[in-house]
């Protein structure tokens, strides 16, 4: 029997009608998601996982395990048999009592959980319970295998996780709870608007899934994002060379000449006035050079190294010497720039030239002797695919390497966006910080493989040397002052692999600091916000547990201790300089041309 209460809550035939409408949008946008699949361009399957070797290696230790020690295996399988048989017998008795709620112990928190049906409705608070029970036993199995290498175990440990990631009952329609609501209170139009958005996804990126994380039609360049004032005063076929215009009267003799990474754009340093890296320097009154990096193409595909240091480190230099009449440069590297720095400075200590005057490194690795949460993706049967997607396509395509980093924090760059814009049909955020991570850069095939295989791999920079440009390049070779800032929650140049490649360097003057929060929020972090802080310890020679120990924490920003080491390595004051002379006449405003080309093949 229905009483007028539950009939009130039941939905309208109008409401009906329209879900139906909108249901019947979802067939005809599958229609083109299907055409979507047809036309993918494709990638080696290499990279969509480890080889079979891996997982046959592990089921050979699993099952070795249990004939040498069968109580253990029992022990595993009773465990897990228990919990699910303890969680369902659980659920029957509470139906049976009449009562359609969930136990008073709704489990383990999960922010992934936090809907209060998860805990307070039955089905759903099954499913999670569930979900959480084969999780653990997943991983405790991974976690007890034996005859497997380090290397091995740290591996299958990873793709165990991205199973049990990709697999919680949050990333299926019919068991998220949000997504359903959503769905019957759009009246469907959430799942027809969530299908225009992976479609539209896979459509920018030949088929490919990556999930878009900000509005792109929320930035434009110059406009509300990169808009420091500044001019292109030299271009190559490697980067384009931004001086900015300065603010105050002014300036120290020596220029800093900032390097970026070139797998994704400069203006993560110039993301807006608030944050700006570059505007801040500009005040300090320095004369402030950024290199804006070529975003290449298919015909980039013998560009190595080497290239990038004698087009664009040694250029760089050459050309802002000219302009400022200064002998020495303050030269700065973040990422993969700063290894490359590292690599240009003993370059530069081997022919006896002295360019530069002190160097900063943002979170970059020197030494890769600990791979850390890259290993997965840097053994061989992984950089075999990349190989062989570079054979094919010329360059290492920036969606794969934003796929790769994406993995690492699959849950807050992968799953979560993809339900709210894929099942709950959000649009993305207006938000520069996920713009930027989205503009990404291709890599030229020469260049990815030589970074892979000599420096990630076989470690060449922090052992024998690495074989570039007629010389072997070590960190031994690197004399000059030098400050570096890593970050404390870094997870792709880990703090502690970053200091030990600086331990290496052969500099008599070093600085280390390590900056609260990660590998982009800890370098973006303006001293107005007081946001995290840092901490320092001047003895180098400890190990990086020793040192860790006795650092001193300060609150707020490293900028601005940064600034004053800056600051004694960058001579008088002289008058300002405007960007440019006769000889480097400007070639358009900043930020220039090649920053804004995507990503494409």
């Amino acid at each position: 029997m229905t009483t007028e209460s539950d009939e009130s809550t039941l939905p309208s035939a109008e409401t009906l009608e329209k879900m139906t409408h909108n249901l019947k949008k979802v067939e005809e946008l599958s229609e083109r998601l299907q055409r979507v699949f047809l036309n993918k361009q494709g990638h080696h399957p290499a990279l969509d996982g480890p080889n079979q070797e891996l997982f046959g290696k592990a089921a050979q230790a699993y099952w070795t395990g249990m004939m040498q020690n069968p109580a253990k295996l029992v022990e595993h399988q009773m465990s897990y048999w228990s919990e699910t048989m303890k969680h369902f017998v659980e659920a029957q008795q509470t139906l049976a009592k009449g009562k359609l709620s969930a136990p008073e112990n709704p489990g383990p928190s999960d922010r992934r959980f936090a809907n209060p049906l998860w805990d307070t409705h039955p089905y759903f608070n099954y499913v999670k319970q569930q979900y959480l029970i084969n999780a653990e036993a997943l991983s405790k199995a991974v976690q007890d295998t034996t005859d497997l290498t380090p290397l091995e175990k740290n591996r299958l440990d990873y793709f165990a996780k991205q199973i049990i990631d990709m697999m919680s009952p949050t990333n299926f329609l019919a068991t998220n709870p949000d997504a359903l609501e959503k769905a019957v209170e759009t009246e469907g139009q959430s799942l027809v608007q969530g299908l225009e958005n992976l479609i539209s996804d896979l459509e920018a990126n030949n088929g490919e899934m990556v999930v878009k994380l900000a509005d792109e039609n929320a930035f434009s360049l110059g406009d509300n994002i990169a808009t420091t004032p500044g001019k292109v005063v030299f271009r190559n076929r490697m980067m384009e060379l931004i001086q900015y215009t300065p603010v105050t009267e002014e300036v120290y003799k020596t220029p800093v000449v900032i390097y970026p990474p070139w797998i994704n754009k400069y203006y993560i340093l110039d993301l807006k006035p608030q944050n700006s890296l570059v505007k801040w320097l500009v005040e300090q009154g320095h004369t402030v050079f950024v290199v804006s990096w070529v975003n290449p193409d298919p015909t980039y595909r013998d560009i190595g190294m080497e290239d990038y240091i004698q087009d664009g480190y040694l250029a760089a230099i050459q050309e802002v010497k000219a302009i400022t009449g200064e002998k020495q440069i303050n030269a700065v590297g973040y990422c993969i720039a700063g290894t490359t720095l590292a690599l240009t400075l003993s370059l530069l200590k081997q022919k006896g030239d002295k360019s530069i005057k002190s160097a900063t490194f943002f979170t970059a690795l020197t030494d890769f002797s600990d791979q850390g949460e890259f290993t997965p993706f840097l053994t061989d049967d992984f950089i075999d695919g990349i190989e062989a997607e570079i054979e094919d396509k010329g360059v290492l395509p920036s969606v794969i390497m934003a796929r790769t980093f994406s993995f690492l924090r699959s849950n807050d760059l992968i799953y979560g966006p993809a339900i709210k814009s894929y099942m709950m049909g959000q649009p993305p955020p207006a938000f520069d910080l996920l713009y930027w991570n989205g503009d990404g850069a291709n890599l030229p095939g020469k260049m990815a493989m030589q970074y892979l295989r000599g420096l990630c791999q076989r470690n060449e920079l922090a052992t024998d040397g690495f074989e570039l440009m007629g010389h072997k390049l070590t960190l031994s070779d690197v004399t000059v002052p030098l400050c570096a800032i890593a970050c404390e929650t870094d997870h792709i140049a880990a703090w502690k692999d970053s200091y030990r490649g600086i331990q290496k360097m052969g500099s008599r003057d070093k600085t280390f600091v390590v900056a609260q929060s990660g590998h982009i929020a800890g370098i973006v972090n303006p001293p107005s916000k007081n946001k995290y802080g840092h901490y320092l310890n001047p003895d180098m020679k400890l190990d990086y547990t020793d040192w860790q120990a006795g650092a001193d924490f300060h609150e707020g920003s490293w900028w601005p201790f940064w600034g004053n080491w800056l600051k004694k390595r960058s001579g008088a004051k002289v008058k300002a300089r405007l960007p440019g002379d006769s000889s480097h006449p400007v070639l358009c405003d900043a930020p220039g041309t090649y920053v804004a080309k995507k990503a494409t093949l």
